[in-house]
């Protein structure tokens, strides 16, 4: 297939190295085009706008940070929507909003374009092995046609309604996540403060209920003081005021990730949103 991809950040170029492998074309663009450098040695062509991206693909990706950005990439003077999309599928891998979702979705369809909003779970590693948990709102004829593109980047994938429904999944994901992130920085606050031996401990938790991806995952990185960024912190807290806002509309509280989201800006308060979201930990032990 000709794909395009914009957004080659921490996990869109890994997603795209994976698409080169398979053999297929892309087209890539990112605001830092010195990001796409790898990328473009490795086979990829370098697009100067996103416009330009979706006139050669097929199957157009996005991948950026914030619901604006993907206003922008897709309703800007050289977005995607600025071309013709006649028969093409375009995804949005970006946690994003699920109304941004629908206007794309209802958008796409008035040009003869299909849309799926598919945001993704699993972080930088995720990304790197191919072992992404992808979750899609749209059509089932588009969604059945770039399938094979999903078992690529993914080991879970499923369409969970129409336009908007696979931001909403996202939603209900990081609703989790911000519940398992703070058990984790306060289980290894408290094994510390106790003089257990925390490595010791995790073992131990690892093999009960306490398990989770979370644990196994960040875990390691904080013993070893390593708050570099599968995740950033800013669009960790991006994600649950999402959350937070959809509640809203459904008149439901949410009071664990109301907490969640005030320590996490707390700790982007003090420096540090362009820290991974195991960076948590920081709020009790040594900011280094």
């Amino acid at each position: 297939m000709r794909i395009g991809f914009i957004g080659t950040g921490v996990m869109g170029k890994s997603i795209v190295g994976h698409f080169l492998a398979a053999g297929h074309e892309v087209s890539v663009f990112n605001r830092t085009k010195s990001k796409t450098d790898e990328l473009v040695a490795k086979g990829a062509v370098w697009k100067d706008t996103p416009a330009e991206v979706t006139t050669f693909s097929e199957i157009v990706f996005s991948m950026v940070g914030y619901p604006s950005d993907v206003e922008e990439i897709y309703y800007g003077e050289k977005g995607i929507l600025s071309v013709d999309v006649t028969n093409k599928i375009l995804i949005d891998l970006t946690t994003s909003t699920p109304t941004l979702a629908e206007k794309i979705y209802q958008t796409a369809k008035e040009k003869g374009a299909a849309s799926l909003d598919a945001p993704v779970s699993g972080g930088d590693l995720g990304a790197q092995n191919g072992t992404l948990t992808i979750m899609v709102g749209g059509d089932q004829v588009a969604y059945d046609r770039v399938t094979p593109l999903f078992e690529i980047m993914g080991k879970s994938y499923s369409l969970q309604g129409a336009a908007g429904a696979g931001q909403h999944t996202k939603m209900a994901n990081q609703i989790m996540i911000a519940g398992t992130m703070t058990g984790l920085t306060e289980m290894l606050v408290y094994a510390k403060a106790a003089d257990l031996d925390v490595e010791n401990v995790l073992d131990t938790l690892s093999g009960g209920a306490a398990q989770n991806w979370s644990m196994t995952n960040y875990a390691p990185r904080i013993l070893k003081a390593d708050y570099s960024p599968g995740f950033f912190v800013k669009h960790f807290i991006k994600d649950l005021k999402i959350a937070l806002d959809e509640a809203k509309k459904m008149q439901l509280d949410l009071p664990a990730t109301k907490l969640a989201t005030e320590l996490y800006e707390r700790l982007a308060d003090q420096g540090f949103e362009n820290d991974g979201t195991q960076a948590l930990i920081k709020l009790w032990w040594a900011k280094s």
